[in-house]
């Protein structure tokens, strides 16, 4: 019944249908999901079958529990280790690399322009380089930067010259922000500095340093949140990624959760974001309303104890997406 209506006797409340568990004051969505099988851009094997862990957690029913709708853009596939030329330039499969970007990118951009909210799972974390790329060039042609929250226990900022590694996954946060492979940068940086933050580091090289000091990049590490609290760390975040801005991507590395609670993770640090650190960050940034696109990474199942990280990781996209316990 309307507010203001007389003449049924019953109040306001009484006329509407229990909410369902779960359900979220957000809009209903079309989220569009992309599957990306990679592991090339990484140092170890078995992140590729993260997409599938995560369909085997429930993904899709748990994202049309809260009320969206899902609509599959598809499935892209890397070529394996063993089938793939590795190259000569010191950056281990880069063509490939550079194929699976180009395609997710394009993928991302077809889910925009049908008015979806893209929904990336991955996958190492080389393929954030097509994600947010993408997101990056569809809000641009509406004269609008975006934002981006990177939680992650690594920066992701390493150069060609200063990965100790030559492993990409690890330099694509410096690549979006223009910095390394020409081959990956495309036309331009994607992102700006100022828009950008890096939410619960733990593990960062010497390049790296270097490279947050120069660009302002702003880092918040497993130390300050332990002395400021997740919250206050994850507001400021949102109040940089969507200052001036469109809105923001979410790219949600699995290793930022402490591998006590998250195993099933490739480069897995000591000390990470806790259970319900990890839903707070996510829940945050359905909140802010300014959520534009996401991704969830670097899910490796050979690591992991009876698909319990795959679990989680759909937990974290259904906060993210608008679950919520009222």
């Amino acid at each position: 019944m309307k507010p203001g209506h007389a003449g049924s006797g019953r109040h306001d409340h009484e006329a509407q249908p229990p909410p369902r568990r779960g359900a979220t004051a957000a809009p209903a969505r079309d989220i569009g999901v992309i599957s990306v099988s990679i592991d090339l851009g990484a140092g170890r094997r078995g992140v590729d079958m993260g997409p599938s862990a995560m369909r085997i957690a429930g993904i899709t029913g748990e994202i049309e529990a809260i009320g969206h709708r899902v609509v599959e853009l598809g499935t892209i596939t890397a070529g394996g280790i063993e089938t793939t030329e590795p190259g000569r330039n010191g950056l281990p499969f880069l063509n490939e690399i550079v194929r699976v970007v180009e395609r997710t990118r394009d993928m991302v951009v077809q889910g925009l322009e049908r008015g979806c909210v893209p929904l990336v799972l991955g996958g190492d974390h080389s393929l954030s380089i097509g994600s947010v790329a993408a997101v990056s060039q569809h809000f641009a042609g509406r004269g609008d930067p975006i934002g981006v929250i990177w939680v992650d226990a690594h920066g992701d900022l390493n150069r060609p010259e200063t990965s100790p590694t030559g492993n990409i996954h690890g330099m694509s946060l410096a690549v979006l922000l223009g910095h390394g492979e020409d081959r990956l940068i495309g036309p331009g940086p994607a992102v700006r500095p100022e828009n950008v933050s890096v939410l619960g580091a733990r593990c960062l090289d010497p390049g790296e340093r270097s490279l947050i000091a120069d660009l302002g990049v702003r880092v918040f590490t497993m130390s300050e949140i332990d002395e400021r609290g997740v919250a206050t760390c994850m507001d400021e975040a949102l109040m940089r990624a969507s200052a001036g801005t469109a809105g923001f991507h979410l790219s949600l590395d699995l290793d930022a959760l402490d591998p006590r609670l998250a195993p099933g993770v490739g480069t897995p640090v000591q000390g990470g974001l806790t259970y319900r650190e990890g839903h707070l960050v996510c829940e945050k940034a359905s909140r802010s309303g300014s959520l534009l696109s996401l991704e969830v990474v670097e899910l490796n199942p050979v690591l992991d104890d009876r698909n319990h990280t795959a679990v989680l990781a759909v937990g974290l996209v259904a906060s993210a997406l608008g679950k919520s316990i009222l």
